[in-house]
């Protein structure tokens, strides 16, 4: 991601907030989000999480990562599909159009 052109990530609107796809990595030395790269053909979020992929630690890791680095409620943010994939989708409930928003500053950060 450093030095190269990444793919541009585009969040999916749902009815009361945000859906984000998301590459977990488990088991990482540090919980972060890394930025976007493709992946089958579409821009993913990458993100890694100190927690072990077991009981759904990872899981709840990644959603206090994703809360904590778009700055909203932990309580806003569920893994909705791909709870035992490294491919998962990651809805943020809350205005879809200041979410994008959000989210697009984040991104031009990293």
């Amino acid at each position: 991601m450093s030095g190269e052109t990444s793919p541009s990530l585009t969040p999916r609107r749902c009815d009361g907030g945000i859906v984000l796809t998301v590459r977990l990595t488990p088991k990482s030395a540090t919980d972060e989000v890394k930025g976007v790269e493709s992946f089958d053909g579409a821009s993913v979020l990458v993100a890694r999480v100190r927690a072990l992929p077991e009981a759904g630690r990872a899981n709840q890791a990644l959603e206090k990562l994703i809360a904590k680095w778009l700055g909203v409620p932990a309580s806003t943010v569920s893994v909705a599909h791909g709870g035992r994939s490294r491919l998962k989708q990651v809805k943020v409930e809350g205005d879809a159009d200041e979410l994008a928003r959000l989210v697009a500053g984040k991104l031009s950060q990293l």
